[in-house]
């Protein structure tokens, strides 16, 4: 059986409510780690905010919301993971990929998911800061319709979950970085 690492436990969280609506922050009420496969330590601490937002809002049609499915704990320490300055984004998600193996996703849906925060480290280092939001989310919506920028993203995501899905089993994370190198240019 495969290494994927390991959770302390489950999170022990608290929704805050926010005073504009948006209600996605919750706080951590205890520590929380991940133990990946090379036995480093990523810890959530005890009071740290997360919502997701490495997940960038444009795939959540795509790769789902930051608190469904079984990457909801692999989000929280990505999360505060690349909060952190001391920590490098590549490394964050190359561990967040793990975590999500270990925390009960399948291989596409943790190679899809990879692709997706690498995506958004793209996003935020390439796009125009105009397109940011306030609150770390990746793009505002006007109405219920899409904008460019989300299309573009999930039109993104979607050839390199493609070509992902030809990948072997054993494919090592340059691999992967191989196929997003095609399509993004990070």
């Amino acid at each position: 059986m495969a290494n994927y690492g390991y959770f302390s436990g489950n999170p022990k969280t608290e929704w805050l409510v926010d005073e504009t609506g948006a209600d996605r922050d919750m706080k951590l009420l205890e520590d929380f780690f991940y133990t990946d496969p090379n036995n480093r330590i990523w810890p959530a601490l005890m009071d740290s905010v997360v919502n997701g937002a490495s997940i960038p809002a444009a795939l959540w049609s795509t790769v789902g919301s930051p608190y469904t499915g079984d990457y909801r704990r692999a989000s929280i320490v990505h999360d505060v993971a690349c909060d952190s300055p001391i920590v490098v984004r590549k490394d964050a998600d190359v561990m967040f990929f793990y975590a999500c193996l270990a925390g009960g996703c399948g291989l596409l849906q943790g190679r899809t998911l990879y692709a997706g925060v690498r995506i958004g480290a793209w996003s935020a280092s390439s796009l125009p800061q105009a397109k940011l939001s306030q609150d770390r989310m990746l793009f505002r919506k006007r109405l219920d319709l899409p904008v460019l920028e989300e299309a573009f993203l999930q039109g993104k995501l979607s050839e390199i979950s493609r070509e992902m899905e030809s990948l072997p089993e054993e494919a090592s994370i340059e691999d992967l970085d191989a196929v997003i190198g095609r399509h993004l240019i990070i």
